[in-house]
């Protein structure tokens, strides 16, 4: 019979590349006292990357060496994983929209899960709850602008509506006027006044 080790690393082994290997989904395997064990097992050996509680990675091996797999595909495969909606900070989106020229230091995204830090080899990325509004059209350029905008604040959301109206299609500032109901008071009052002055 095959060691429950190689089982798991098999099972790992047919994942897409970055995809999470979440110890409760190998309870077929065997109990979770022996599961957990064999997950830090392989993670001692460099097999797997611990990357949050019970939650595993397998590296990424190039002629250039081993490495964890990319951010971006780390949080998109757990956010399928888990059910969650998981995007770019508010600090991210209003950088990639031109907002400012800020560039995040740290790997922040927001979650409508529980706020959480995930390792991913040397790199820390975190994971801070949001409130739904944040999350609405997850991956879309209006999504996008709502994180910005609650990132600016209030003070600078009505100078940086006018900058999005100019800059995004209009498909899209569509998008973020008929999203306003969703949206906190201030921040719907200046959509609601960029779009119609």
């Amino acid at each position: 019979m095959q060691r429950l080790s190689e089982q798991i690393l098999e099972h790992a082994e047919g994942l897409p590349e970055g995809a999470p290997v979440a110890a409760k989904s190998l309870l077929h395997l065997g109990n979770r006292a022996a599961v957990d064990q064999a997950l830090s097992r392989l993670t001692e050996r460099g097999q797997l990357i611990r990357a949050g509680r019970g939650v595993y990675l397998r590296p990424i091996t190039s002629r250039f060496g081993t490495r964890a797999p990319s951010v971006d595909q780390a949080v998109e495969a757990l956010a399928a994983q888990r059910g969650e909606v998981i995007v770019s900070s508010g600090a991210t989106a209003a950088n990639s929209l031109g907002l400012t020229t800020q560039v995040p230091v740290r790997s922040v995204y927001l979650t409508s899960g529980r706020s959480r830090k995930m390792s991913l080899g040397k790199q820390i990325v975190e994971l801070r709850h949001a409130p739904r509004w944040q999350l609405a059209m997850p991956h879309r350029p209006a999504g996008q602008a709502v994180r910005a905008l609650a990132w600016l604040g209030p003070e600078k959301a009505e100078a940086a509506l006018h900058t999005l109206k100019r800059k995004l299609p209009a498909a899209a500032f569509s998008e973020l006027v008929a999203a306003a109901p969703q949206l906190p008071t201030w921040l719907a009052r200046s959509v609601g006044k960029v779009a119609h002055g």
